[in-house]
């Protein structure tokens, strides 16, 4: 990899060693539950949970607007100037620092600015589905906030949700905003059959959340399992044969995880792609082609039906 080569790869997809920034990951991860609760709670309930989500946007995760008791609000996590801005559409506005607080600290400081303007949402104060067990109100314990990690994992997620959007145009299905799923930490773009599929098992959020067909790629930062960041994807259900179905580039993979088959590609093996790639963002997207295109075949998707009438 040339110099040149390698600082426009570290521009547009950042490295993000596990090892370096994990307690970090840690602490934004829990922040970041918290913005994701209120959501949940304020926002009309939609299929498949969506309305759970949280998106990129030009300064970091966004709540996007959110309808309130005749008016909306919006909560704006800045991964640049390292803020939260919470913001109404009758002009009120509030905002708090990030680096430095603890989780407790950051619930006082979320939960004070919705008060000051009026907003009265309350959610279960504590981690889901996280390794932390203890309420937010009560962690006060002081927390790990590197500002440029943070802002390095905003700046790739801008570029992989921008290839998601690139993967999302070519299917005129049913099909999910790219968008990020905060207990789980996750960005995913999912698409649809149409046929039903009614999970038997599992929760309520799972069986709501699998009703239907899906082929559903992602990409996630690592947890303690897993320390290296990576893109995935699956089918529900799975089809005889998916592990034999052909993934590009080479280092994609299928692995076995429980009883079912995840097809993996670590983010630094996209990197080094990338730098030898005409356009960067050419491996990534062959990675989400080639996935839906083996398990759409071994499921049996009509996907000709799914094709858009013209050519990009």
């Amino acid at each position: 990899m040339s110099q040149a080569t390698a600082s426009a790869i570290d521009s547009l997809f950042p490295p993000l060693p596990y090892d370096g920034w994990v307690d970090t990951r840690d602490t934004l991860h829990l922040f970041l539950q918290m913005i994701g609760k209120v959501r949940m709670k304020a926002h009309p309930k939609l299929n498949h949970w969506w309305h759970v989500t949280l998106y990129p946007d030009t300064r970091g995760l966004t709540t996007q607007r959110v309808p309130y008791a005749g008016r909306s609000f919006q909560i704006d996590f800045d991964m640049v100037e390292h803020r939260v801005d919470v913001r109404t559409n009758d002009g009120g506005h509030e905002a708090f620092s990030v680096p430095g607080k603890s989780v407790a600290h950051f619930y006082e400081a979320l939960f004070g600015a919705l008060r000051a303007l009026g907003i009265d949402v309350s959610i279960v104060a504590k981690p889901y589905d996280n390794k932390s067990k203890t309420p937010f109100p009560d962690d006060d314990a002081p927390r790990a906030y590197d500002t440029e990690a943070v802002t390095g994992y905003w700046r790739a997620l801008c570029s992989i949700a921008s290839v998601f959007e690139s993967y999302r145009c070519d299917y005129v299905g049913k099909q999910t905003p790219v968008q990020l799923y905060w207990h789980s930490f996750d960005l995913v773009s999912t698409r649809f059959s149409g046929k039903a599929a009614p999970l038997e098992s599992g929760t309520q959020s799972d069986r709501e959340a699998y009703s239907h067909e899906v082929i559903s790629t992602g990409f996630w930062p690592g947890d303690d399992t897993f320390p290296h960041a990576a893109f995935y994807g699956y089918a529900y259900p799975e089809p005889e044969g998916l592990r034999t179905a052909p993934l590009e580039p080479s280092a994609a993979q299928w692995v076995e995880k429980g009883s079912s088959s995840l097809a993996v590609y670590t983010y630094d093996a996209m990197r080094a792609d990338a730098a030898a790639a005409t356009t960067p963002d050419a491996p990534l997207l062959a990675f989400l082609q080639s996935l839906y295109a083996g398990a759409a075949e071994k499921a049996g998707w009509t996907t000709d039906d799914f094709k858009h009438g013209y050519a990009r």
